[in-house]
């Protein structure tokens, strides 16, 4: 699994005009789902994301994590992180999970963070033509991939 993470003061995603999730200060994360990923990878990613720190402290260091700072979780799923570009100007997707594969491990991780955060998450609709908005705080952005944890 590919994980965008960015670290926002705010965050929101629009599905069909209306308001589906919102946070205050938190992480907006993009996941895009593998056809290879398992169970193992949304636990590994749920952990890190949450025990992540990159808050700041009361020196300005970033050494807080999102339980730290009592902050919030919208996720997104997003299929085109597995974009190839390789070969000509349209990218393939055909790294990205297929629907029966990806949407029980995105539910599933839904479940992994909320267990590790200890409170619900906010979250778009898998599949759907969502409007993402955010205000990125530092900015901070960071990539972590499932298949680099060893």
């Amino acid at each position: 699994m590919k994980l965008i993470i960015q670290r926002v003061s705010e965050a929101s995603v629009l599905i069909d005009g209306k308001i589906k999730g919102a946070i205050g200060l938190g992480l907006l994360l993009l996941a895009g789902i593998a056809a290879d990923d398992k169970e193992e990878d949304m636990d590994w990613l749920a952990q890190k994301t949450v025990l992540l720190r990159i808050f700041s402290d009361d020196e300005g260091k970033m050494n807080r994590s999102l339980q730290d700072v009592g902050g919030d979780i919208l996720l997104i799923s997003q299929f085109t992180l597995h974009a190839s570009t390789k070969k000509g100007n349209r990218p393939s997707y055909i790294a990205a999970a297929p629907p029966d594969i990806a949407i029980p491990l995105y539910e599933n991780f839904i479940q992994l963070l909320e267990q590790q955060l200890g409170k619900p998450i906010q979250t778009g609709t898998f599949g759907a033509d969502m409007k993402v908005s955010l205000l990125n705080d530092g900015p901070v952005t960071i990539v972590m991939d499932s298949k680099n944890r060893v």
